[in-house]
């Protein structure tokens, strides 16, 4: 169904959003229990039969628009995901052995909005300064920021784009977004002064139902409210000012952890850094004794507990190939699948 709205709005339409065009999918045949409890949570009232139509997340004849599909409770929007992860330090590695804390969610925008929300409260801290009469906390990030940045990568993303998600990267120093699609008008956002930017919006149907449950505020300021919130906690410094990048295929919002001190991370740094490149020579002296006959590439991986084939050739494999260290029994065919490594002669 997908592909068919790619070519039709290829084709014949392109001053019609995604979000607001109608698709074969039936609102009787699906549920909306999150969005009205939601609604009415944030609005004080009910929604009514009536505001399917009038948000644009029907027609008059009860067939879903994409919005509506994207706030059914039921996951038929494939591309409706968020990935997240903590990672261990400042950098990506590999989801087995880097990554402190993982998950993926699917399905209705407001689900993905809370979801997103808590695993990054949960991979946050709030730590706190005695002052004479009180205390003060002081959280990584703005609680606000946060939601405008998840909010504004839910609603201004390009959901056309297949296999796509919004993902979500923790790391000690920051907090990185990045969602599918750059700017709707295709100019990076680095090259622009977020100040005078005119709203444009991609989703608009989406957009209009997120401002009407309170989400975001007046439409056009989510990225100077990322800004300006982030700019309220206490030990901010210019330094620690929110960051935007944008490509023609993603839009990346960075978050710096204010409570990040950089005297402490280049001792910690150093101390990781040191600890990860001792913990890889010990790993790889086992490889090379473990090799002392042939072996499988499989067969090296179990034998230091390492299951990510791609991070076991860039860290471990390749090093010991153009080292030397290690030979292949096929050279003349590196892609065998009767390949198998064995410890050069001393």
């Amino acid at each position: 169904m997908i592909e068919k709205l790619v070519a039709e709005a290829t084709e014949c339409d392109f001053n019609r959003s995604f979000d607001a065009m109608i698709t074969d999918s039936r609102k009787e045949d699906y549920s909306f229990t999150l969005l009205k409890a939601t609604y009415l949570e944030k609005t004080g009232n009910h929604f009514a039969s009536s505001d399917y139509l009038s948000f644009g997340l029907a027609d008059k004849d009860g067939f879903l628009t994409n919005a509506g599909k994207l706030m059914a409770d039921q996951y038929i929007v494939r591309n409706s995901r968020i990935f997240c992860t903590r990672w261990n330090g400042l950098d990506k590695g590999s989801i087995f052995d880097d990554a402190l804390d993982d998950k993926e969610y699917e399905g209705n925008l407001i689900s993905l909005l809370r979801n997103s929300s808590e695993f990054v409260r949960n991979n946050s801290k709030v730590r706190f300064v005695k002052e004479s009469q009180s205390r003060v906390d002081k959280p990584d990030y703005a609680d606000r920021a946060v939601t405008e940045a998840l909010v504004n990568a839910l609603i201004h993303r390009d959901y056309i784009l297949l296999g796509s998600e919004i993902h979500i990267d923790m790391f000690d120093d920051r907090l990185e977004i990045q969602s599918p699609g750059g700017m709707y008008d295709g100019r990076a956002i680095q090259d622009r002064d977020i100040h005078t930017i005119a709203s444009a919006r991609r989703n608009p149907v989406i957009a209009d139902l997120f401002h009407r449950m309170k989400f975001m505020e007046r439409r056009g300021s989510g990225l100077t409210k990322i800004l300006s919130e982030t700019a309220k906690l206490p030990g901010y410094e210019d330094r620690m000012k929110p960051e935007f990048f944008s490509t023609p295929s993603d839009f990346r919002v960075v978050l710096k952890n204010v409570n990040y001190s950089a005297m402490a991370s280049t001792a910690q740094v150093t101390a990781q850094v040191t600890a990860q490149v001792t913990a890889q020579d010990d790993r790889m002296k086992t490889l090379i004794e473990f090799c002392s006959i042939p072996r499988s590439r499989d067969e090296m991986q179990a034998s230091i507990g390492i299951e990510h084939r791609e991070y076991f050739r860039k860290a471990f494999l390749k090093p010991l190939l153009e080292s030397g260290k290690l030979q292949m029994t096929f050279p003349d065919k590196p892609s065998s699948p009767n390949q198998k490594y064995v410890a050069a002669e001393a």
